[in-house]
């Protein structure tokens, strides 16, 4: 299933900006949803990054997951959707993959950075202020199982 959201602001106000494209993961084991701070501490986002010239989107969500979270896993074939939000007068358009997990450490690099907490599914969208990356959150057959 593949849902493509807009940030609230819509996105005629957001035409003339430079978009960055990031990729990113909403991990899930044992029926529980990786969130990880953002980097300020202010919000609860998952993993994700800006996509790397010579790589795929796949690889840089596996990439911020491990950076990120700490985790290592199996992406679940193709994304499940992409969101937008803005970041600094930036405009970032996210594309997410199901990733279930098959590890996870406490010694990652962005560990001294973010925190990193399991939810379920219905708990991890009500701490998710994006809305595009909450609709996806909701409509994931990989949350609904869990």
């Amino acid at each position: 299933m593949w849902v493509e959201t807009e940030h609230s602001s819509g996105s005629r106000a957001m035409a003339n900006q430079p978009v960055i494209r990031q990729a990113g993961v909403i991990a899930v084991k044992n029926g529980q949803v990786c969130l990880v701070s953002s980097r300020n501490g202010k919000r609860w986002v998952v993993p994700k990054g800006c996509i790397e010239p010579g790589k795929t989107a796949g690889e840089i969500a596996l990439q911020e997951a491990w950076e990120e979270a700490g985790l290592v896993g199996i992406l679940q074939g193709e994304p499940l959707g992409s969101y937008v939000y803005e970041k600094d007068g930036f405009v970032c358009h996210v594309i997410l993959f199901a990733m279930l997990v098959t590890g996870a450490v406490d010694a990652y690099p962005e560990a001294g950075l973010r925190q990193r907490i399991w939810l379920a599914p219905s708990v991890a969208h009500s701490r998710i202020e994006d809305a595009g990356l909450g609709d996806i959150l909701r409509n994931s057959p990989l949350t609904k199982a869990g």
